[in-house]
């Protein structure tokens, strides 16, 4: 009976860390991952380094960014942080498949 009193705690501590710091991690990486693989041309974006621009053109690794002086960047997919505003075709399939 001792045995487990002990046991007991280390496996709920477990149970805790899965639930509020590794699930919670693994959702936001696959979201991530989601989004860097959907990525158009057209969309405005932000770069892990705070870049901001639009997608000019994507390979299976790099994606080649306008920015505002019209120079253009290349970074790999994996720099993109997040898509701020999607590409302009996207946003009329959707509209017109409400």
């Amino acid at each position: 009976m001792g045995q487990i009193g002990t046991i007991i705690p280390l496996i709920l501590m477990f149970v805790l860390f899965y639930f509020l710091l590794i699930r919670p991690q693994q959702k936001r990486q696959k979201s991530v991952s989601q989004m860097q693989s959907s990525l158009k041309k057209g969309d405005k974006i932000v770069t892990i380094g705070g870049l901001h621009g639009f997608v000019d053109s994507i390979d299976d690794s790099k994606v080649v960014i306008k920015c505002g002086d019209g120079s253009r960047l290349t970074y790999d997919r994996s720099a993109i942080r997040e898509v701020t505003e999607p590409s302009k075709e996207v946003t009329k399939e959707v509209n017109l498949e409400k």
